[in-house]
């Protein structure tokens, strides 16, 4: 499950940093005549900010799969006794609500 958040978090990260490219890419070069990458093109702040969230989605899909893989892993190392079942659960839980309280 994790997995598959992972695959369309990754996904749409890249679709919006490839729209605001190709919006960049048409406003500058075709309409305007300018460069992809010139400051007098409004579209490469839109682009910019694409390539931002793109790179923010990719990393954010990775940790969250990560941490969800280890997870299950540590679980899965404490199937036999319940209390050490759900540390890893606990452990996780508590990080939670202390990345909430700041």
């Amino acid at each position: 499950g994790a997995s598959s958040i992972a695959l369309f978090a990754r996904v749409a990260g890249g679709i919006y940093t490839k729209a605001a490219d190709v919006g960049a890419d048409l406003v500058g070069k075709v309409e305007a005549g300018i460069d992809e990458d010139d400051p007098h093109n409004p579209a490469v702040i839109a682009d910019n900010v694409g390539d931002n969230v793109g790179d923010v989605a990719g990393m954010g899909a990775d940790l969250f799969e990560s941490f969800i893989g280890s997870l299950i892993g540590a679980a899965t190392l404490g199937k036999n006794d319940p209390t050490l079942l759900a540390l890893p659960l606990w452990l996780g839980a508590a990080g939670l609500i202390g990345s909430f309280i700041g």
